[in-house]
């Protein structure tokens, strides 16, 4: 009964890429910077997995061990991109080499905007981009008045409409979101439209936990897929479902925070099945990375290490669990975006080795190929599995 438990500390980077300089990134390293504002932060369970053992410029500082009980190393992403989709995409098998369209210094096509104001029936505000906490306090107001549906974007392939819930209701949010997804194809092909519910009074307006994702449709085939195919039990915590959009997917669980993901994941590690565990944890990205919060970035990392063994001690025999990050989002740089950054990869199980130091991994993609070899399920990944180097025996 073999199990790969893969948990996404989604935007949780290790440090920048070689091409950083490209994406504006130089000097990006999430862990290591968030360590150095914050010295107090203890990350002693991940650490006890390998994670100040990992190669790189001051990664150390994090805790480096004597005997990690689990194997440690980064990956560099081989597509050309930084973002969510981007990033799990690959660790599941696909390499991007077309980048997703971002419209972060012109704003959408005017004859796109025509067409979407066209199938919602009514104009828009914004279109520009932006913070999605600091477009509603300066547009809110005016949404609420108007009724009008905030439209922007970011460094990020993204088309994302915020309404505030007693204007558009939270299911009217997601129609519209639908018709734009429906638009966005071609050139106009952005990675995710999101929905991004909003309440309050104008000055204290809030996000609320209402988010979702439109994303395309993976471009190839992808483990997930692969383990449907075979019988498997594929389980989505958190937004992957609507990464995959909904693909290779046999039960979902649209969680609210990443305290909530945490305790399903330990909840569902408990049960019985064969197959994968597939959890992202966004709230590194959204709620702190984005808005620089660095202490509520800390926090969250610390709560999560404390977590750790509860997943730990609830796997089972045969189970492997794969820790990683889909990109970073360094809350101590001017950058409110995603940054170009190697991510972590942590992993550990009761018959897996201990202290082997996986190294620079050159693609995502190795994550999806090493599962495959350790499900059985045949993929031909442009990857390179490590199933062989952590595995007893």
């Amino acid at each position: 009964m073999k199990r790969a438990i893969i948990v996404v500390l989604d935007s949780v980077g290790i440090g920048e890429l070689p091409d950083a300089e490209k994406y504006g990134d130089t000097g990006s390293n999430t862990l290591v910077n968030i360590k150095k504002a914050k010295p107090e932060m203890d990350l002693k369970n991940l650490c006890s997995l390998g994670l100040g053992n990992i190669t790189g410029k001051d990664i150390s500082l994090l805790g480096k061990v004597d005997s990690p009980i689990g194997c440690f190393g980064k990956m560099a992403e081989k597509s050309i991109g930084k973002d969510t989709t981007t990033g799990h995409w690959e660790m599941a098998g696909i390499i991007t080499e077309k980048p997703f369209p971002t419209f972060t210094h012109t704003g959408f096509p005017k004859e796109l905007i025509d067409a979407f104001e066209k199938a919602i029936g009514t104009k828009i505000l914004g279109n520009y981009a932006a913070s999605g906490t600091e477009i509603i306090k300066i547009l809110g107001e005016e949404h609420v008045k108007t009724g009008y549906p905030i439209v922007y974007t970011s460094a990020d392939s993204v088309f994302q409409i915020a309404a505030h819930e007693d204007v558009i209701p939270v299911k009217k949010l997601y129609e519209i979101c639908q018709k734009a997804r429906d638009l966005l194809t071609g050139d106009w092909a952005v990675a995710r439209v999101i929905a991004r519910p909003f309440i309050g009074s104008n000055g204290n307006y809030t996000r609320t936990k209402n988010r979702k994702d439109f994303s395309l449709p993976p471009t190839g085939t992808t483990i997930l897929d692969l383990a449907k195919q075979k019988g498997q039990t594929v389980l989505a915590i958190g937004k992957i479902e609507d990464i995959f959009e909904h693909r290779g997917i046999t039960k979902a669980d649209h969680t609210t925070n990443n305290h909530d993901g945490i305790e399903k994941t330990i909840q569902y590690t408990k049960e019985v099945f064969e197959g994968i565990l597939f959890t992202n944890l966004v709230d590194y990205d959204m709620i702190y990375g984005h808005r620089n919060d660095v202490e509520g970035y800390k926090n969250a990392l610390v709560y999560f290490d404390d977590k750790l063994p509860q997943i730990m001690s609830a796997m089972k025999e045969e189970d492997i669990l794969f820790i990683t990050a889909d990109h970073g989002c360094d809350p101590t740089t001017p950058s409110t975006d995603h940054s170009r950054e190697y991510v972590p990869l942590l992993v550990y199980g009761k018959n897996i080795k201990q202290g082997v130091n996986l190294g620079i991994r050159a693609t995502f993609a190795d994550l999806g190929q090493t599962i495959s070899d350790y499900l059985g399920l045949e993929a031909n990944f442009s990857a390179t599995s490590f199933l062989k180097e952590i595995q007893k025996g």
